[in-house]
Protein backbone atom coordinates (compact mmCIF):
# COMPACT_ATOMS: atom_id res chain seq x y z
CA UNK A 1 0.00 0.00 0.00
CA UNK A 2 1.40 3.36 -0.96
CA UNK A 3 0.97 6.55 1.02
CA UNK A 4 -1.87 8.78 -0.06
CA UNK A 5 -0.34 11.74 -1.85
CA UNK A 6 -3.58 13.14 -3.14
CA UNK A 7 -3.43 11.07 -6.33
CA UNK A 8 -5.26 7.77 -6.75
CA UNK A 9 -3.05 4.79 -7.48
CA UNK A 10 -3.81 1.16 -8.23
CA UNK A 11 -2.40 0.00 -4.88
CA UNK A 12 -4.57 2.35 -2.81
CA UNK A 13 -7.36 -0.24 -2.37
CA UNK A 14 -7.69 -1.69 1.12
CA UNK A 15 -8.01 -5.45 1.48
CA UNK A 16 -9.31 -6.23 4.96
CA UNK A 17 -8.91 -9.98 4.46
CA UNK A 18 -5.12 -9.75 4.08
CA UNK A 19 -4.85 -7.19 6.87
CA UNK A 20 -3.77 -4.49 4.46
CA UNK A 21 -5.85 -1.92 6.33
CA UNK A 22 -5.11 1.68 7.24
CA UNK A 23 -4.13 1.09 10.87
CA UNK A 24 -3.43 4.09 13.07
CA UNK A 25 0.14 5.33 13.07
CA UNK A 26 0.09 5.42 16.86
CA UNK A 27 0.30 1.79 17.95
CA UNK A 28 0.54 2.87 21.60
CA UNK A 29 -3.21 3.46 21.53
CA UNK A 30 -4.89 0.27 22.68
CA UNK A 31 -7.19 -1.21 20.04
CA UNK A 32 -10.36 -2.80 21.38
CA UNK A 33 -12.04 -5.94 20.18
CA UNK A 34 -15.17 -5.79 18.07
CA UNK A 35 -17.83 -8.32 17.17
CA UNK A 36 -17.97 -9.68 13.59
CA UNK A 37 -20.66 -7.05 12.92
CA UNK A 38 -18.22 -4.32 13.92
CA UNK A 39 -19.81 -3.46 17.27
CA UNK A 40 -17.85 -3.07 20.46
CA UNK A 41 -17.70 -6.12 22.69
CA UNK A 42 -20.18 -5.81 25.57
CA UNK A 43 -18.52 -4.59 28.75
CA UNK A 44 -15.50 -3.02 27.04
CA UNK A 45 -14.93 0.67 26.53
CA UNK A 46 -14.38 2.00 23.04
CA UNK A 47 -11.66 4.20 24.51
CA UNK A 48 -9.98 2.20 27.29
CA UNK A 49 -7.14 4.67 27.68
CA UNK A 50 -9.58 7.53 28.33
CA UNK A 51 -8.89 11.18 27.73
CA UNK A 52 -5.22 12.09 27.67
CA UNK A 53 -3.82 13.58 30.88
CA UNK A 54 -3.89 17.36 30.80
CA UNK A 55 -6.31 17.49 27.86
CA UNK A 56 -8.97 20.11 28.53
CA UNK A 57 -12.38 20.81 27.10
CA UNK A 58 -12.46 23.05 24.02
CA UNK A 59 -14.88 25.50 25.69
CA UNK A 60 -12.53 25.82 28.68
CA UNK A 61 -9.57 26.58 26.41
CA UNK A 62 -11.58 29.23 24.53
CA UNK A 63 -12.78 30.87 27.78
CA UNK A 64 -9.22 30.97 29.12
CA UNK A 65 -7.97 32.54 25.89
CA UNK A 66 -10.67 35.22 26.05
CA UNK A 67 -9.95 36.08 29.69
CA UNK A 68 -6.19 35.70 29.48
CA UNK A 69 -5.25 39.37 29.65
CA UNK A 70 -8.26 40.62 31.60
CA UNK A 71 -8.20 38.47 34.74
CA UNK A 72 -6.62 41.14 36.92
CA UNK A 73 -9.01 43.85 35.73
CA UNK A 74 -12.05 41.58 36.24
CA UNK A 75 -10.89 40.68 39.74
CA UNK A 76 -10.45 44.34 40.68
CA UNK A 77 -13.91 45.15 39.28
CA UNK A 78 -15.56 42.31 41.25
CA UNK A 79 -13.88 43.47 44.47
CA UNK A 80 -14.87 47.08 43.76
CA UNK A 81 -18.52 46.09 43.19
CA UNK A 82 -18.47 43.98 46.36
CA UNK A 83 -17.11 46.90 48.38
CA UNK A 84 -19.89 49.09 46.93
CA UNK A 85 -22.44 46.61 48.32
CA UNK A 86 -23.40 44.54 45.26
CA UNK A 87 -24.73 41.27 46.78
CA UNK A 88 -23.79 39.11 43.77
CA UNK A 89 -20.25 40.43 43.72
CA UNK A 90 -20.00 39.95 47.50
CA UNK A 91 -21.15 36.33 47.19
CA UNK A 92 -18.64 35.74 44.37
CA UNK A 93 -15.79 37.18 46.43
CA UNK A 94 -16.71 35.30 49.60
CA UNK A 95 -17.12 32.02 47.70
CA UNK A 96 -13.56 32.41 46.46
CA UNK A 97 -12.00 33.71 49.68
CA UNK A 98 -13.64 31.57 52.36
CA UNK A 99 -13.54 27.80 52.04
CA UNK A 100 -16.83 25.93 52.32
CA UNK A 101 -17.70 25.11 55.92
CA UNK A 102 -16.69 21.63 56.94
CA UNK A 103 -18.27 19.64 59.74
CA UNK A 104 -17.01 20.73 63.12
CA UNK A 105 -16.11 18.33 65.92
CA UNK A 106 -19.03 17.79 68.27
CA UNK A 107 -18.32 17.82 72.01
CA UNK A 108 -21.03 15.77 73.67
CA UNK A 109 -21.02 13.81 76.91
CA UNK A 110 -22.73 10.50 76.19
CA UNK A 111 -23.27 7.81 78.82
CA UNK A 112 -21.15 4.68 78.31
CA UNK A 113 -22.73 2.16 75.95
CA UNK A 114 -21.92 -1.44 76.83
CA UNK A 115 -25.18 -3.13 75.88
CA UNK A 116 -28.26 -2.45 73.77
CA UNK A 117 -30.23 -1.15 76.77
CA UNK A 118 -27.77 1.77 77.12
CA UNK A 119 -28.74 3.15 73.69
CA UNK A 120 -31.90 4.80 75.03
CA UNK A 121 -29.89 6.94 77.49
CA UNK A 122 -27.44 7.91 74.74
CA UNK A 123 -30.24 8.94 72.39
CA UNK A 124 -31.85 10.93 75.22
CA UNK A 125 -28.57 12.80 75.74
CA UNK A 126 -28.34 13.59 72.02
CA UNK A 127 -31.96 14.82 71.96
CA UNK A 128 -31.34 17.01 75.01
CA UNK A 129 -28.22 18.53 73.40
CA UNK A 130 -30.21 19.41 70.27
CA UNK A 131 -33.03 20.88 72.37
CA UNK A 132 -30.55 23.03 74.36
CA UNK A 133 -28.90 24.26 71.16
CA UNK A 134 -25.51 22.75 72.06
CA UNK A 135 -25.49 20.96 68.70
CA UNK A 136 -27.51 21.46 65.52
CA UNK A 137 -30.24 19.02 64.52
CA UNK A 138 -28.07 17.82 61.62
CA UNK A 139 -25.19 17.16 64.01
CA UNK A 140 -27.58 15.36 66.36
CA UNK A 141 -28.76 13.16 63.48
CA UNK A 142 -25.16 12.32 62.56
CA UNK A 143 -24.25 11.42 66.16
CA UNK A 144 -27.44 9.35 66.31
CA UNK A 145 -26.31 7.42 63.23
CA UNK A 146 -22.97 6.72 64.91
CA UNK A 147 -24.77 5.40 67.98
CA UNK A 148 -27.03 3.27 65.77
CA UNK A 149 -24.00 1.81 63.98
CA UNK A 150 -22.44 1.02 67.35
CA UNK A 151 -25.69 -0.71 68.37
CA UNK A 152 -25.55 -2.91 65.27
CA UNK A 153 -21.96 -3.82 66.09
CA UNK A 154 -22.99 -4.72 69.66
CA UNK A 155 -25.85 -6.85 68.38
CA UNK A 156 -23.61 -8.65 65.89
CA UNK A 157 -21.04 -9.31 68.62
CA UNK A 158 -23.74 -10.59 70.99
CA UNK A 159 -25.18 -12.83 68.26
CA UNK A 160 -21.73 -14.26 67.53
CA UNK A 161 -21.13 -14.94 71.23
CA UNK A 162 -24.49 -16.72 71.64
CA UNK A 163 -23.98 -18.75 68.43
CA UNK A 164 -20.57 -19.96 69.62
CA UNK A 165 -22.08 -20.94 72.98
CA UNK A 166 -24.82 -22.93 71.23
CA UNK A 167 -22.32 -24.63 68.94
CA UNK A 168 -20.11 -25.52 71.91
CA UNK A 169 -23.13 -26.92 73.81
CA UNK A 170 -24.20 -28.92 70.73
CA UNK A 171 -20.67 -30.27 70.26
CA UNK A 172 -20.53 -31.34 73.95
CA UNK A 173 -23.82 -33.23 73.60
CA UNK A 174 -22.78 -35.01 70.40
Amino acid sequence: MERDTGQTTENAMVDLQTENSPAPDNFLQKQVERTPEGHFVKGQSGNPAGRAVGCRNKATRIAEALLDGDVEALTKKAVSLALDGDPSAMRLCFDRIIAPRRARPVQLDLPPITEAADIARAMAAITAAVAEGAITPAEGAEVGMVVETYLRALEASDFDRRLKALEAAHAAVS
